[in-house]
Order: C-alpha cells, then structure tokens, then sequence
C-alpha cells in the first residue's frame, strides 16, 4: 500500500475548505475525484471516480456514476458508505469484484427510487465477481471444521466464533451480471456471497440479476436476508452449505428464466447436526422454456437437499417446474437417504404449506435414493410475495417483479 502526504494540498484545504479534487492521503483504491473531508480520517468520492484495489480507511462514495476496477477489499476496521443512487460501471477486461473481509463494513443503504447499482456496459452474465462478504459468525464445514478456505479466488480462511458478528448493512442494493469464472474456469463466483457472516449483518430489499453462478450463497454463518430478489440467474437461485442457519428470513423471491438450475439447493457439508434456517414467504417461478445449464441435467427441481441441508420454510408458492425429457422435476427433491433418515424424519426440513401450480409430480417428493416417499396437499391459501415495487426492482424497462402481480 502506498501512501503519500500532499503538504501543499493541505494548506489549500485548511485556508479554503472547498478544494474537491485534492486527496491529503492517496490509499490504493481511492481513485480521481476522491477527497478528504477536512478534520476527518474520511476519504469521499463525489459526484465520480474509479474505486480500485485495497481501501484501508473509512470512504464515502456520494451519489453518481463510478467505475468499479478489479478486486476491490475493504480491510478489517473500515467502513465503505455508499449513498442511495450510487451506479458502479465494472470493468470486464479483468477480474473485478468487491470484498468486504472479515471486520470490515458495507453501509450501503439504497431506496426504493435511488438503488445502488453494480452493472456493466456489456450486459453479459458472468462479466465480473459480483459482492462477498466475510464475517465472523460460526460454520461447520466438511468433516466439522470450523474454519474453511473461500472458493472465490480469494483464498481466504473464513469462520469464527461469534454468531452476532456485524459485516454492516446492504439495502435496496442490486448487482447485475455476475458470476465470473475463475481459477481453471470449472468454478464460478456467485452474484451476493456471504462467507460466515453474522446475525448483527442487515441484507433487504436486494437483487441478483442475471448471474452465470447462483443468486446467493451463504457458506455457514447467521445472517438472515428479507425482500431477496434472484432474477435469471444461470445455476441456483438460492443456496447454501456449511450449516448456514439465519433464523429471520422473508420474501425470497426466484424468476429463473432461459438458464437456471435448482429454484434452491440445500446442503449442510454432510454435518447431520445443524440448525436449521428459517424461511416464511417463498416464491419460486420457472419460465416456460428454462433449461439447466448441462443438458440432460437432473437439477430442475424447485427445491434440493442434499448432505444433511435443512430448512423450515413456510408459505411457499412454487409455479412451472416441468419434467425436460426423462429427466423429472419436482417441488422438493432429497437426494440422498441420510438427508431422509435425519433431517427429514426428525423434522428439520419442512416446506409447508406449499402451492405447487402449473408443475410436474404434484403432490409428491422426489427422492434420488431408496427410503423415501412423502406427500403433500396443495394449500390454496398461499399466495406468491408481496414486494414494493420501483427503480430498485425494474432493469432496462423491464419489472422483475412482474410475475408476482
């Protein structure tokens, strides 16, 4: 990290008090335009700027048009405020992405009307990394452990030991065409990836549009999501693994459409003792015509678990999950009979009341191994989320909650 003090510019500033293009301390990561408010450790970027490698103080990043360039990584005890009507133009030439590592904070707090937006003027899914935050919060990992190594590139070892840990807060945030492959191009980062973050982390009113990987994944952790929004998304909308376990989450809302796979895929790294998250309000659409990304695949199904994944979920409306030759589709699809024997049989996977319209296997589970066979009847009661509409939720003219009205 280089630093470098302007004397000069300081004079100017004290005398003044107006000079916006000066920066006292020049940080990597704090590009033209950005400034430091005088009496204050605070760097701001008004109007416009380029946000770019590590940001090691606390930066407010104004309403306008920025460039988002490469990984960009908030360091433990900063801050990074960005105010409602923010619009981040990412760089594709690389790999671009924004990281809040563990101790750092996101305050991010859009509107309805003023969205904060990441987006690129491609408009290709998988143009760049899209956001990940790490936190503090507990995990159970494969074999237990309670640490793990991230599978965003970062090689960062997350998990901790504090369910209440505080990563800041994301508010009518959406970001658009994420999901870039990295590494030998087999794997994939996701659109919003939360890596053990907290129970004191508030994540509402967010979107997800048109990722090459999943909507949202959540490795382990406490936080709960309310008025989620995953649009067109190429792998599964909504997915998790290494014991995540938020306890108050709502309005999960899933349209997946031209490539999708699982609505939700549900693991817990093969740990039978888990916590089981808590959903109240989920919609699960397909569009006619939505293939999975392999063909032939298997992953269709609305909802999968698998590994020893639990979740109680109430009010879920699930609509156009349709057999694709052999291959069936269902509402809730167990993989494996220790998933059965464990989690289901004892109650931690509940998907009730259920409406499953306009599907294949009403009424029925699906089961991949041998020992299963549950059924269910259609509660007619249960009707698709509510959510407001707006700026935050319409991309280029097109209303991505359309299908609920």
């Amino acid at each position: 990290m280089k630093r470098r003090v302007l004397s000069l510019c300081s004079i100017v500033l004290v005398a003044s008090l107006t000079l916006t293009s000066c920066t006292i301390e020049v940080n990597d990561g704090l590009g033209e335009g950005t400034t430091n408010t005088p009496g204050t450790t605070e760097s701001v970027l008004s109007g416009s700027g380029t946000l770019s490698g590590t940001i090691t103080k606390d930066l407010l990043i104004k309403k306008g048009n920025y460039t988002l360039d490469g990984i960009v990584k908030v360091v433990a005890g900063v801050t990074l405020t960005i105010e409602p009507g923010a619009t981040f133009n990412v760089v594709t030439s690389k790999t671009s992405s924004l990281v809040i590592l563990q101790g750092a904070k996101i305050n991010a707090q859009g509107t309805a009307s003023e969205p904060i937006v990441f987006t690129t003027s491609t408009k290709t899914p998988g143009d760049w990394g899209g956001i990940t935050l790490y936190g503090k919060a507990p995990i159970k990992a494969v074999n237990g452990n309670t640490t793990a190594l991230s599978e965003d590139g970062n090689n960062v070892n997350y998990g901790g030991t504090d369910p209440n840990d505080n990563s800041g807060i994301m508010k009518f945030v959406r970001v658009e065409y994420a999901g870039k492959k990295i590494g030998d191009g087999t794997s994939e980062t996701n659109s919003m990836t939360f890596y053990s973050v907290g129970a004191g982390t508030v994540l509402e009113n967010l979107v997800t549009y048109k990722g090459t990987d999943d909507g949202y994944e959540f490795f382990g952790g406490t936080v709960s999501a309310t008025n989620i929004v995953s649009y067109g998304n190429y792998d599964d909308s909504f997915d998790w693994q290494d014991a995540w376990s938020g306890q108050n989450n709502s309005n999960w809302y899933a349209f997946q459409t031209g490539t999708g796979n699982f609505g939700m895929e549900i693991e817990a790294s093969g740990n039978a003792d888990n916590v089981a998250p808590k959903i109240s309000n989920i919609t699960l659409i397909r569009n006619a015509g939505t293939n999975p990304e392999s063909a032939g695949s298997s992953e269709i199904s609305a909802i999968q678990f698998k590994k020893h994944g639990t979740g109680i979920f109430s009010n879920v409306y699930i609509s156009g999950y349709k057999n694709i030759g052999s291959q069936k589709a269902y509402s809730v699809l167990i993989q494996d009979d220790a998933t059965n024997t464990n989690q289901v049989l004892t109650g931690k996977i509940k998907v009730e009341p259920i409406n499953y319209v306009n599907s294949d296997q009403p009424g029925v589970w699906g089961y991949a191994q041998t020992n299963g066979g549950k059924t269910f009847t259609n509660t007619t009661t249960v009707t698709k989320v509510s959510l407001t509409p707006g700026a935050w939720a319409t991309v280029d003219g097109v209303n991505l909650l359309a299908a609920l009205q």
